[in-house]
């Protein structure tokens, strides 16, 4: 589900549907695509900050079972986004993954033609 997206430039929409595809499957050659090698993915667990470079994020789907392995359902949603200039948005996105229900805040930026994911915030906030 998306909301009106005839303002949004369609290198993000494919940006966006292509991470949800990342999250799902854990597809490492669409996560290169997908995550900037520079970008970083910010959380709180136990009230503490968990910070994870791309490098460290990428090892962790490798070496997991992706929801899609174990037959949980793709439902995914962008919930609200903002284009601030030529090269830089960010997204609220909304998904299902291991039994959770997780909001993401993702900054994108576009370099040399093409939207990457530059910084991650992310939050379970239920379960299904």
């Amino acid at each position: 589900m998306y909301p009106n997206t005839s303002s949004i430039d369609t290198g993000i929409i494919t940006l966006l549907d292509n991470y949800f595809e990342v999250i799902h499957a854990q597809d490492l050659e669409l996560f290169d695509q997908v995550f900037h090698k520079d970008c970083c993915l910010y959380g709180v667990q136990d009230n503490q900050t968990v910070l994870r470079p791309y490098k460290a994020y990428r090892d962790a789907v490798a070496n997991r079972q992706s929801p899609k392995e174990l037959g949980n359902p793709r439902k995914d949603e962008i919930l609200d986004f903002d284009q601030i200039s030529e090269n830089m948005a960010w997204a609220k996105v909304q998904l299902q993954m291991f039994g959770g229900v997780m909001q993401d805040y993702l900054n994108l930026i576009k370099l040399d033609g093409k939207w990457w994911i530059i910084a991650k915030l992310y939050q379970q906030v239920s379960t299904y």
